[in-house]
């Protein structure tokens, strides 16, 4: 292979043919669809993993539990890929809503996938926090909902940041089926332009550096903020 003329053409597509412009709306809906959709993940996880330990001892608290387990088997049990193209192409146009850009779809899909995991991971979290501090609140004349949200949620979180990271970096990287429903994702656009210029080597190395930078710099940032509620918490 001719590296200069497999560089050249990947420099025309990106430069003479405005290629950067579908690169930079490709990072745009990546970073966006995985920011958005792990928020999304993060409050459907925690009200499903609140639901699983909550005392059982009343038939409401059982059935919640119930179809939580359903939920979290459903979306851990299925590709990323199949329910997104269900969501897109079934669900949301039986309920009405097939007028709703791909992005959107694809971010509510994201969302409520990472909401499975984060269930798993909050939940794991929540059961990691003493007793006593619950015992804490309860003295203090607090009461369960009250002690869940203002002492035992905030140490859980602290507790799973990594693992919230890790999701993030998951779901980042996940972003890259989203072409399906005629998204442009970072993928996406760099398909394009390998497709133009019939160059395939060059453009999916750089992708893999994109990639790689944007995992490097949201790892930076995790860790930055771990060290920091480490710091809170000595003080």
């Amino acid at each position: 292979m001719d590296i200069k003329a497999a560089w050249d053409g990947f420099i025309n597509q990106m430069i003479t043919n405005k290629g950067y412009t579908r690169v930079l709306t490709g990072l745009g809906n990546t970073l966006l669809i995985a920011v958005v959709g792990l928020a999304i993940g993060i409050f459907i996880g925690t009200l499903l993993a609140i639901t699983k330990v909550v005392p059982q001892d009343k038939c409401p608290a059982k059935m919640f539990s119930k179809l939580t387990d359903i939920y979290v088997a459903l979306f851990r049990g299925t590709p990323m890929v199949v329910q997104l193209l269900i969501m897109y192409y079934v669900l949301f146009p039986l309920i009405g809503l097939g007028d709703l850009s791909s992005v959107a779809v694809a971010i509510i899909a994201f969302g409520m996938n990472s909401g499975a995991y984060v269930c798993e991971i909050m939940r794991s979290g929540i059961l990691s926090v003493d007793s006593g501090q619950t015992e804490a609140g309860r003295a203090l004349g607090l009461n369960s909902s009250r002690t869940m949200m203002s002492i035992v949620l905030p140490q859980a979180v602290k507790n799973i940041l990594p693992t919230l990271g890790n999701e993030l970096i998951s779901l980042i990287k996940e972003t890259s089926v989203v072409s399906f429903i005629a998204v442009i994702d970072l993928t996406n656009a760099f398909r394009t332009i390998a497709t133009g210029s019939y160059e395939y080597i060059i453009p999916y190395i750089v992708l893999a550096l994109c990639y790689l930078v944007i995992v490097f710099i949201f790892t930076i940032l995790i860790r930055l903020l771990e060290r920091r509620l480490r710091a809170s918490e000595k003080r």
